[in-house]
Formats: structure tokens, C-alpha cells, sequence
């Protein structure tokens, strides 16, 4: 199979997106596709000269087309570079030989037209839309840009017209379903639509492997304690209020709430800490990828918060390491979410809505007390790893979608071959 994947994001770059397309990319390659990545050659971490030449001539292929790098500290830097790479991206993909198959995520936003571009001359491709991000509903949703004003009927109107033209649907979660499938179903056919949610490789969290202990620990006075863990982005997509006041409830007990992170939000957490007193909370910046897991090692249960107005638009992607840790989960935020759905179906956690500060509470009571209940807690986490969140059973119902798609695209050229064979013999 010919198959190509559309992100501006790709390895070394630390984006989430950037690891699952080089996960997805190199999979495929290793089952003897024809794999060619076109993204950009800026991110948060951006390749050298010398590993760009080597990407050319590998399988995967990575095409890295240039863009101004000016980063995302303006909106107009950001437009600028989403600019220049829905130019080069779509020369890049318009002019490769014809694919069987083109896969395209959201970053930028639309950038699955290159796919229809690429099909326009080449027919026959199948185009998939990996969905991560919705617009213009997260602009709408965070007050980018107006519900109903011309960005947002511009866009809606792309979208109505690019879900016509792909083949295959795959989103994170039920609702990002109901989303988009309420708003941009086509009229006369049934697009093919996956339920695929993110995932984490396998062999980075070997189960029982032991990741040391967190240099920190001592120094930040957890032993002892019953540690409740926010590992992340504090971003517009979350909330804290429900979090702050299960905290105040919860000071006169063994509990500590550590954040580990930062965020656009990191400066409000810590004012209302300061504001409540709360000696129970401890706010510590990112650390690097590969301490991680020790951090995750130093605590009891992970934290997972979403605003209302997110769901459907955005998925936490903080879950699947969580899991794989053997964390519980105290999940925040509406019903039908990728971390509701895992919650539910694996009994990995508890799912509340915001302002249940009593399901809060009582959920890590019941933990502290109930030593039983907190194992089978941990061994439903990372059940839920093994059988849903990690490469090895994603990537597989990956194969089940490309390998539908590229069976249709050889039947439809062996159909489209006889045909031209039987009008030139009546001719």
C-alpha cells in the first residue's frame, strides 16, 4: 500500500500528535507499506540538517516542508505558519505519485483539502480524517473567534463540503461522534466513522518495571501521604474550582494534591491556593519526559479534569500513561469524554460532574481506607492500558480501516480496468 500521513507535527518534536503519526508511520512501514509523512520542519523541537537528509531516504518518508517557525506567542505568528503550511503541504501532496490511501490529522485545521487536492488528480486515493481537534468549534468554545461570525461560517462551510469527499471517519471519543456527524454528516451516504482513541507504545511502560523513585519526594514531603496527581497541561480545556475545593475538604487528612506541569491556568491554581491556604496542594514545573514515569511511581491515584464546553472538541491525552502506571482515576468533567468512556467500561476510576466535591472526597476515603478496593483499582488501570490504550491493540484497528480502504481502492481499479478494456474491444 501507498499510503501517506498529513500533520505539521513529526518526531523529535514532543507534540502528542508528532509520536502517534511516527507510531502509526513506522508501523505501517514494518508491514511493507510505501509510507511518505509531509509535516513541517518547525515545532517545539525541530530536527537537524543531517537527520532531515536521512528522513528523505528512509521508509517512512518524511517530507519536511519549510515554514517561518515564528511559534504560537501571537495568534498572527501561528496563522502565518499554519499559512505557509497549507501552501507546501498541499504542492507536496498534490505532485506525489497517486496514493492508495492519504490520512490526515488536524493540525492545522483542514488540512485534509491537501488530500482532496492529491485525489483530484490521482483518482482512486481514499482519504481518512484522523480527527484530534474540532473547528471551528474549540475557537468558538474559547472565545477565538465569534459563534456565527464569518470565521466561523467560512469554516463550517469547508467542513460540510471536506466530509463529503473522505472516506473514513476516526475520532477519540463518543461525543467528538456526535459532534461532528450532528453537524457535518453528508446528505445521501453513510460515512464510515471509527471510534479510535489515543494511545501510548507498550514497551515505554513494561508492566512491573520499576522507574526509580522521584528525586522530589523526599524534598516535597510525600511519603506518607495519599498523593493525588495532575500530570500536565493546566490549559483553557480544564477546570480547578471542583479540585480546590476537594482539597480544603480534605486538609485535615493525609491527602496531597501535586500538580507537576503548567498551563495557562497555572497562575489561577496557585492564586487560589494561596487565597485558601492550602498546604495540602504543591504546585512543581514540568519535568522531563523520561522522569515521568517515577513521578507517576510517587503517586496513589491521577487527576483528570474537562471544562463542559471541551467535550467533543479536545481529549485529555494525559490518560494513557495514567493507566499504564496503574493510577486510578478521578475524572472531572462531563459524561461521554474519552476518560468517561475508559472509566466506564474499564471500572478504572470514578467519573464526576463539576461541583461533586462529595464524589471527590469520598472516592479517595474509600481509597485510603480500603486497601482491597484500591488494588483492583490499580489492576482495572492497567487492564485498560493492555486492552485499549496502547499500540499494541490500537494499531491493529488501524490496520482493519486502511486495509478495508485499500481493498476497495483494488477492486475500484480492477473494476475501472475492465471497463476500459470492454469499451476499446466494442470499439
Amino acid at each position: 500500500m501507498r499510503l501517506t500521513i498529513i500533520n505539521q507535527f513529526y518526531v523529535p518534536d514532543i507534540s502528542p500528535t508528532a509520536h502517534l503519526c511516527a507510531s502509526l508511520a513506522e508501523h505501517r512501514a514494518g508491514h511493507g507499506d510505501s509510507v511518505t509523512v509531509v509535516t513541517s520542519r518547525g515545532g517545539y523541537v525541530a530536527p537537524s540538517r543531517e537527520q532531515r537528509r536521512e528522513d528523505r531516504r528512509a521508509n517512512p518518508r518524511v517530507i519536511r516542508v519549510w515554514t517561518p517557525q515564528l511559534g504560537k506567542k501571537r495568534k498572527l505568528f501561528r496563522i502565518i505558519d499554519y499559512a505557509f503550511f497549507y501552501l507546501f503541504a498541499a504542492l507536496r501532496v498534490l505532485f506525489l505519485p497517486r496514493q492508495d490511501v492519504i490520512v490526515s490529522l488536524t493540525t492545522p485545521p483542514m488540512i485534509a483539502w491537501a488530500g482532496v487536492l492529491h485525489r483530484m488528480v490521482r483518482r482512486g486515493t481514499k482519504l481518512v480524517l484522523w480527527n484530534m481537534d474540532c473547528y471551528p468549534e474549540v475557537a468558538e468554545r474559547t472565545g477565538v473567534i465569534r459563534y456565527g461570525g464569518v470565521a466561523s461560517r467560512l469554516m463550517r462551510w469547508a467542513n460540510r463540503r471536506l466530509f463529503r469527499r473522505i472516506d473514513h471517519l476516526i475520532c477519540l471519543d463518543t461525543a467528538m461522534v456526535e459532534l461532528l456527524m450532528g453537524a457535518y454528516a453528508p446528505k445521501g451516504r453513510t460515512l464510515p466513522v471509527t471510534v479510535l482513541p489515543n494511545w501510548e507504545k507498550a514497551d515505554l511502560f513494561p508492566d512491573g518495571a520499576d522507574p526509580g523513585r522521584w528525586e522530589r519526594t523526599d524534598a516535597l514531603g510525600l511519603d506518607g501521604r495519599f498523593v493525588v496527581l495532575y500530570l500536565g497541561n493546566t490549559g483553557y480545556g480544564h477546570r480547578f474550582e471542583t479540585v480546590m475545593d476537594a482539597a480544603e475538604s480534605l486538609r485535615d487528612e493525609p491527602v496531597t494534591f501535586v500538580f507537576v506541569g503548567g498551563g495557562s491556568r497555572w497562575d489561577e491554581i496557585e492564586q487560589a491556593v494561596a487565597e485558601r491556604n492550602l498546604d495540602n496542594v504543591i504546585m512543581h514545573g514540568y519535568v522531563p519526559k523520561e522522569q515521568t514515569p517515577a513521578v507517576m511511581a510517587a503517586a496513589d491515584c491521577a487527576l483528570i479534569t474537562l471544562r463542559d464546553e471541551s467535550l467533543g472538541v479536545m481529549s485529555p491525552s494525559k490518560l494513557h500513561s495514567n493507566l499504564a502506571m496503574r493510577l486510578p482515576v478521578i475524572y472531572i468533567g462531563p459524561a461521554k469524554s474519552n476518560v468517561d468512556d475508559a472509566i466506564q467500561e474499564y471500572e478504572c476510576g470514578v467519573s464526576v460532574r463539576h461541583g461533586d466535591v462529595d464524589g471527590v472526597v469520598s472516592f479517595i476515603q474509600e481509597m485510603m481506607r480500603d486497601d482491597q478496593q484500591r488494588r483492583s483499582l490499580q489492576t482495572n488501570a492497567r487492564e485498560a492500558f493492555d486492552l485499549g490504550y496502547c499500540d499494541v491493540r490500537t494499531l491493529p484497528r488501524f490496520d482493519e480501516v486502511l486495509g478495508g480502504l485499500h481493498e476497495a481502492t483494488q477492486v475500484g481499479g480492477a473494476v475501472a480496468r475492465a471497463t476500459s478494456g470492454s469499451s476499446t474491444a466494442d470499439g
